[in-house]
């Protein structure tokens, strides 16, 4: 299979573009629900850009945070503009972002001339329209003949859903993305390697293929399409997925660059098992926790690889063992390898950790072996009181693999704090040894079969309560 070839269908992207101040930012927090968004901080780029996953809506997208255009191109402004069309180069759909209490104004016309010329579909957000007439507010932008035209107030949540459920139309199906992956090796564990620019990802590719099969870039910031190279080694299939520090040969064009980190998310959205490689003469970035986190919270099975270990002496070594080990505290389970892609030390025990993070993220639980599981772990550690009752846990069952979910039914589960939930995960984790893969825990309130049901009394319980109320006023008289 060549490996410039196969590639997958990835997540689409939405890029929400507009005037400085509109509101672009605080949408993007609503659709990601986080402010903790990747930033890609590339030479010339005079604003950063942000980037996150919709999953909101049951079809998940790319959400891009661009810098506000103020419609001239002149200094700074050019700049902006120009990352702006690469933006809008990589989306599928566009989300022009505009202020209702400022009204139309000229920017509004040029930006959206701007966006036209893209043959994009638009989605025009008319924001912050609490306290407004929102009929309007709608009318003064009726002008644009855009059809799909929605109100909205990102600040307080109000108007998101109706946005997204204008996007999905604009959007592929999943099954698009599950046929290609299907249809490109169904057994094959797919991996992305994930990381900092120069980490050494492309590096690692070639010592594992056994030759130089990608060019190794030292610019950053110069990323194309994800390449995808099929591996086998060891009596396993591989797929590897390699994103940012990429030149193909005979394609260096440093104008039609593209965005890294949208590629990075995409990579981790098509992967069983993700790679973060670090540069071990660096501290860990916070980008680089960031990256764990996406990872995380999109589910996937981790490895931390520490790359150019060699270059490192004995004190240096502990120094590095150490700050992992703080940094990384929030993800204990996920396995740490010390490699040199350079040289190929270290990749052996690598694609071992690959296997086992794959075998553990997709093992198939019973639900007989959890509910005992469970009564123990909560035999040891009952969870705290609340309101002088302490929530009863009565049984579990899978919710599901990649990752591995965990469904337990009980009374008061709501009130499970966060430190019973951890102490949960951590008995399933070495129970099922479920190693370098994040474990979900669902409660769910068991129903009560009588709630909302009339009492009938029989006939001997209507006797007794008649005997009661004439004993009752017998005593009072």
């Amino acid at each position: 299979m060549n490996a410039g070839d196969a590639r997958a269908a990835m997540l689409p992207v939405v890029a929400l573009v507009g005037r400085p101040n509109v509101g672009k930012s605080t949408l993007f927090n609503a659709l990601t629900h986080s402010r903790d968004a990747l930033v890609a901080d590339l030479p010339g780029v005079t604003r950063d850009r942000h980037y996150g996953i919709c999953r909101l809506g049951g079809r998940p997208f790319v959400v891009v945070d661009t810098g506000g255009l103020s419609g001239v191109e002149e200094g700074l402004d050019a700049l902006t503009a120009r990352q702006v069309r690469r933006a809008i180069a990589e989306a599928q759909v566009l989300v022009f972002v505009v202020d209702a209490r400022e009204g139309l104004l000229p920017q509004d016309r040029a930006i959206l001339d701007e966006l036209r010329r893209s043959g994009k579909p638009i989605v025009l957000a008319v924001n912050k329209t609490d306290g407004l007439d929102v009929h309007e507010a709608l009318g003064e932008f009726a002008r644009f003949g855009i059809a799909a035209t929605l109100p909205l107030s990102a600040a307080h949540r109000r108007g998101v859903d109706e946005l997204i459920e204008a996007l999905l139309p604009w959007l592929p199906e999943d099954a698009g993305e599950t046929d290609a992956l299907a249809a490109e090796d169904a057994e094959a564990i797919r991996v992305a390697i994930v990381g900092r620019p120069n980490a050494g990802k492309s590096t690692l590719i070639n010592r594992l293929l056994g030759e130089e099969r990608l060019i190794v870039s030292e610019v950053a910031g110069t990323t194309r399409d994800p390449i995808r190279v099929p591996l086998e080694r060891d009596g396993h299939r591989f797929v590897l997925i390699d994103t940012a520090g990429v030149r193909r040969r005979a394609r260096i064009d440093e104008d039609v660059e593209k965005f890294s980190v949208i590629k990075t998310l995409q990579s981790m959205a098509a992967a069983q098992v993700v790679v973060l490689l670090v540069d071990a003469r660096e501290n860990l970035a916070d980008q680089d926790l960031t990256l764990i986190g996406q990872a995380v919270e999109a589910g996937r099975a981790l490895v931390i690889a520490v790359n150019k270990w060699d270059g490192l002496d004995t004190y240096q070594r502990e120094q590095c063992r150490l700050a992992l080990e703080r940094r990384l505290a929030f993800v204990d389970w996920a396995k740490v390898v010390f490699i040199s892609a350079l040289h190929g030390s270290g990749l052996r025990e690598l694609m071992r950790a690959i296997v086992r993070a794959h075998a553990a993220a997709t093992r198939v639980l019973a639900t007989a072996d959890l509910t005992r599981t469970l009564e123990k772990a909560y035999a040891d550690y009952q969870p705290p009181l609340v309101r002088g009752h302490a929530p009863k846990l009565r049984f579990a069952h899978p919710g599901g693999n990649n990752p591995p979910t965990i469904v337990i039914h009980g009374s008061r589960t709501r009130h499970i704090a966060p430190a019973y939930r951890r102490y949960l995960e951590n008995v399933f984790r070495q129970r099922y040894k479920l190693e370098g893969t994040p474990v979900r825990i669902e409660f769910r309130e068991s129903e009560n079969p009588y709630a909302g049901k009339k009492n009938v009394l029989t006939e001997g319980q209507l006797r007794k309560r008649q005997r009661m109320i004439r004993e009752i006023k017998r005593r009072k008289r």
